[in-house]
């Protein structure tokens, strides 16, 4: 079984310009002269780690690693103004266009993987290859079982602590509340809403592994969770079912999709709707992984992916 590429640090950081309030967090690793890869983060909030770099054969890769509009490092942290899927995707070309780099393969999980998928629906000749973790379609569906009616029949006593949470807790409209509270001024309730607003998010994506912590409640969490909530409030800055109707850009682009059959905040549903819209790609489903990328399966399946891609110039059949 693959595991993670040893440590390393990058050989070049900088602030990307982008005509705007924003400055985007870019770093440089492994072999300038070798393959161009950029990694998307999940989220939307969230940011790179030193580990992403190691998904990647430092002698192989040219490894770009950059942190969306008003996440990890980039600033104006939790900038909300002029912060939509299609500036991320036009970050990506300032990015591209900077580095001068012709095409790259592009890697990105769940809302990474979306933003990948998008990117390449706009920019498809510049795309090189796409390894896809745990699909997020970005779908009202999607939505809905993360925040309405899903995952909260599987997990019912934390989803009862965020309902009971709310002041007010026979609300229909999850997301709708969640605005207000944090959008409001009151902050003791923010920061008790915060609390189980992150454990159900923990839980979702960890699964059986998740272990209850305590948390430390910030503004900077509240700006993290304001991100989070304003791209969902607006479904994402895309058409309804958006990225499915748009496959039919990417077939000729070596892809390989990965999910995990325990993933409870990403379904594998919607890696089954990415593979039947994108019928001549690599469709891995890995039975004991669930959405993290750092469960040993799924690291075994990533890093192979991106020493296949490598090593072969593609993806053979699926394993």
């Amino acid at each position: 079984m693959k595991t993670l590429y040893p440590e390393l640090q990058p050989f070049h950081t900088f602030f990307l310009d982008t005509d705007s309030p924003h400055s985007v967090y870019v770093e440089q690793s492994g072999n300038p002269e070798g393959i161009p890869v950029v990694f998307l983060h999940g989220g939307p909030c969230s940011g790179t780690k030193p580990d992403h770099r190691r998904f990647f054969n430092t002698d192989l890769y040219h490894i770009i690693l950059f942190d969306q509009r008003a996440c990890g490092q980039s600033l104006p942290f939790g900038e909300l103004k002029g912060n939509t899927t299609q500036d991320l995707i036009d970050d990506m070309e300032r990015i591209r266009q900077h580095l001068g780099v012709e095409q790259w393969l592009v890697f990105g999980g769940s809302w990474g993987g979306a933003l990948a998928l998008l990117y390449a629906q706009q920019h498809t000749a510049r795309v090189c290859g796409l390894i896809i973790r745990a699909v997020f379609l970005a779908r009202q569906q999607d939505l809905d079982w993360y925040a309405k009616d899903g995952a909260n029949r599987i997990f019912p006593e934390q989803w009862q602590r965020l309902i009971d949470s709310l002041p007010d807790p026979h609300t229909d409209n999850l997301l709708a509340s969640l605005c207000t509270i944090f959008w409001g001024e009151d902050t003791a309730l923010q920061t008790r809403v915060a609390k189980e607003w992150l454990a159900w998010g923990a839980l979702t994506a960890l699964g059986s592994s998740y272990q209850e912590r305590a948390m430390e409640i910030t503004e900077l969490t509240f700006k993290h969770i304001r991100m989070e909530l304003n791209f969902a409030k607006h479904r994402y800055f895309i058409g309804e079912n958006q990225i499915l109707e748009q496959c039919g850009f990417l077939q000729a682009i070596p892809t390989r999709i990965i999910h995990g059959r325990q993933d409870f905040l990403c379904p594998i549903e919607a890696g089954m709707k990415l593979h039947q819209a994108l019928p001549y790609a690599d469709y891995v489903i890995l039975p004991t992984a669930g959405h993290v990328a750092q469960h040993e399966e799924m690291i075994d399946a990533l890093v192979t992916a991106t020493d296949d891609f490598a090593l072969k110039g593609g993806f053979g059949a699926s394993v």
